[in-house]
């Protein structure tokens, strides 16, 4: 199960009942963060999860809006008796702005470890899962990310029987190990069957449509787009500071084959953004007007 929870939908200030972007993810055991604006700890505390556990913490990019939360989100942890290195992951200048944003935060009992993104692609693995970056096109240097899931094909407990294979090792062979053992070698290959459909969330905020979001979020189980503004008057505004609408959003949910679509990051003028909805289903019917807190179990499907 993959759970994900949109923090904050707002873009450039916070109000009254809008926190800045933020999105937390949790499969594994891992907790997973995406933005940290300001207002993130407060989004978490409603929502009933912890800082604590958080492992690692992805940035699109440097705006106040998705980042300013992060000295007191450190602070928090290292007031939980935090002690496990925590990764941060983001643009260049990844580094040089964390240290920066440190000066309030100095002195923490655990270490941060930031890498920075170099290609126009990164992929990183962890333990089940992994995290696709992808440049978009904002004004300064932008990423959106896919949290993945692959699934393994079902295990075959006739052939790993036939095959003599000990129950002892099953597990790891599920898992994808490879047993060498008594000049014997056992492959996953060997006793499971095709992959099956997994999981994946794809995010993006501050950026234009382009070609690699559309690839990054195609059969996306939940995508998670920027929709800056609803008014068609605004379209122009939109591309201006290179942002989208809801209009541009949906086109390419569609055009990518996503399950689902929530739009965030509103402007502060767009009050009600459910107002604009009626038209944008009609470009994807399966889109909505996520507010603070949505949050969805997203479970794997029997075939």
């Amino acid at each position: 199960m993959l759970d994900i929870c949109l923090l904050g939908t707002g873009g450039m200030m916070p109000l009254p009942h809008r926190w800045l972007t933020s999105l937390m993810a949790r499969y594994n055991g891992k907790s997973i963060l995406i933005d940290c604006g300001e207002g993130t700890q407060i989004a978490m505390k409603e929502k009933g999860w912890s800082p604590k556990p958080i492992d690692v913490i992805c940035f699109t990019h440097y705006h106040a809006d998705h980042i300013s939360g992060l000295p007191g989100m450190l602070l928090t942890m290292g007031n939980a008796e935090r002690t496990e290195p925590l990764l941060l992951i983001g643009p260049r200048g990844l580094t040089k702005t964390v240290n920066s944003l440190r000066v309030i935060a100095p002195e923490l009992p655990f270490e941060i470890r930031c890498v920075e993104i170099t290609e126009q692609e990164q992929m990183f693995s962890f333990d089940g899962f992994r995290i696709e970056a992808y440049r978009v096109n904002h004004n300064v240097i932008c990423y959106g990310y896919s949290i993945v899931v692959d699934r393994t094909g079902k295990f075959d407990v006739e052939k790993a029987q036939a095959l003599n294979i000990p129950r002892n090792y099953w597990n790891p062979l599920q898992k994808g190990e490879i047993i060498e053992t008594e000049g014997r070698t056992f492959m996953p290959d060997m006793v499971l069957g095709a992959a099956r459909k997994g999981l994946k969330v794809t995010y993006c905020t501050d950026t234009r449509p382009t070609e690699s979001i559309v690839k990054h979020a195609t059969g996306a189980d939940l995508f998670i787009c920027e929709g800056m503004y609803g008014e068609h008057e605004k379209a122009q505004k939109a591309k201006e500071y290179k942002h989208m609408t809801f209009y541009e959003a949906a086109e390419i949910a569609k055009r990518a084959g996503v399950r689902e679509l929530w739009l965030t990051h509103y402007s502060p003028s767009l009050i009600r953004p459910e107002e604009f909805m009626p038209e944008v289903r009609k470009i994807f019917p399966n889109a909505v007007a996520a507010r603070d807190g949505r949050s969805v179990d997203l479970m794997f499907r029997e075939e």
